[in-house]
């Protein structure tokens, strides 16, 4: 997978040590063989429930815009599906499709990192063969991991959040017991999430029939992630040197543009991370969560038509409206507690969840209030120190009717040619679907 966004239209300035990063991951997508698609795990009985429960209340499983209580949000908002919660309490603020199928790109190595991440210690030493780069799919993007370095298990993180390297995430899936078995036990995380809507086929996000996700679990996936420390400083980490062989290194940079200013888009003041995605055939996707005022939110956005980065102007644009009128919101929903920790089990519902009193607000233009740097680490310190009170004070959802699978949206311009993740051409390209 690539960035969540095709190339703009002027192609920025790299450092030498960027630019040998890049070069380093070119020579493996084009020997990359073509993507193949993992056997997926056998679709579990609380996941088939979801067709008739709706995960997170009964607002949420209805169309269109949700929101009590509050106004002013953005028009122009092009994406098919997006949701606005607050962090600590999981109260859902707005939302738009939140349980809408669609395929979640790159942001589904949140997943894999809530399944995988503490498994290993960071200064765990792993020395890459042939065996754990092979499969990786034609098109990918890459963070130029090569067999015979032996890198640390932080070190291979890093490629997955700062670059959403398939490289990484094919040789972290192999440590784990090869690719199927991760693939297994995050399906398996996700249904102890109750992220009811996600059906994990691949362990990068890469594009294969039938891999599907919503914003309402994307959204569950980073609240969970962010909870774990090592999480939250690797999705918040802007660059990192990466072993290049020997002991020569290249620099990686993190491919969220709000986090790090990339291609013109502002910084957003107080944004800790979370992830990116995007392939040309899923289109863009994004979950990002910012603190402000000692309040935490987040925000999932997914498939907005607008190419580039309309992704993240979108999603700046609903924490712009979320720090200034959330206080004013209503739930519409919740993000549930998962089974492990205590959370009720939906269960279907007799009927279908009556209309919402009220017609939504009127969607109306929001004022932007990006900053110049955003200041993740007070963030991230503020974000620890809530975990404890979010988990106390998260509910279960009331049961609905879950909305019907859609197909998925076609990238930008209906084109199969992508960018790596610097929002350079990667010239590699095999011709297949790009995914960042």
């Amino acid at each position: 997978m690539r960035d969540s966004s095709p190339l703009p239209p002027r192609a920025a300035v790299l450092s030498r040590r960027a630019a040998l990063g890049l070069a380093a991951a070119v020579p493996l997508a084009a020997a990359s063989p073509a993507a193949s698609a993992t056997p997926s795990a056998t679709p579990s009985t609380a996941r088939t429930a979801a067709r008739t429960a709706t995960i997170g209340g009964d607002l949420l499983g209805l169309g269109g815009i949700q929101v009590r209580g509050a106004s002013g949000l953005p028009k122009r908002l092009t994406a098919r599906s997006w949701l606005v919660a607050d962090h600590v309490s999981g109260e859902v603020l707005a939302s738009y499709n939140a349980h809408r199928l669609l395929a979640p790109a790159s942001t589904l190595k949140m997943l894999f990192a809530d399944t995988v991440l503490k498994k290993f210690e960071r200064t765990e030493l792993h020395r890459v063969t042939d065996a754990d780069l092979a499969g990786i799919p034609a098109g990918s993007s890459l963070v130029g991991v090569k067999p015979g370095i032996t890198y640390t298990v932080e070190q291979l993180w890093l490629g997955v959040f700062l670059r959403s390297g398939n490289d990484a995430v094919h040789v972290l899936s192999h440590m784990n017991g090869g690719v199927d078995t991760t693939v297994a036990q995050m399906q398996a995380r996700a249904d102890d999430l109750q992220a009811l809507d996600t059906h994990v086929v691949s362990p990068d996000g890469f594009d294969h029939k039938g891999q599907m996700s919503s914003a309402y679990d994307l959204t569950l996936f980073a609240r969970h992630g962010l909870a774990d420390a090592d999480f939250r400083a690797y999705c918040s980490t802007r660059t990192a040197d990466f072993p290049a062989g020997g002991k020569k290194t290249f620099q990686i940079q993190n491919t969220d543009r709000l986090l790090t200013g990339a291609w013109g888009v502002p910084t957003y003041d107080g944004l800790i991370g979370v992830k990116n995605g995007y392939t040309s055939h899923a289109g863009n996707t994004f979950t990002g969560a910012a603190t402000r005022g000692g309040r935490t939110l987040l925000v999932t956005v997914m498939h907005p038509k607008s190419g580039g980065s309309g992704v993240y102007e979108e999603t700046a644009a609903l924490l712009d409206w979320g720090f200034r009128q959330g206080a004013n919101a209503r739930p519409v929903g919740t993000l549930v507690a998962p089974l492990s920790e205590g959370g009720a089990r939906a269960t279907p519902a007799g009927k279908a969840p009556k209309a919402a009193a009220g017609a939504p607000a009127r969607t109306e233009t929001s004022g932007s209030s990006w900053g110049l740097v955003g200041g993740a680490g007070g963030a991230v310190a503020l974000l620890a120190g809530g975990a404890v009170a979010w988990r106390s004070r998260r509910r279960a959802g009331a049961a609905g009717e879950a909305p019907v699978s859609e197909q998925r949206a076609s990238g930008p311009g209906g084109s199969d040619t992508g960018t790596s993740e610097t929002g350079t051409p990667d010239t590699g390209d095999s011709g297949a679907r790009h995914q960042r």
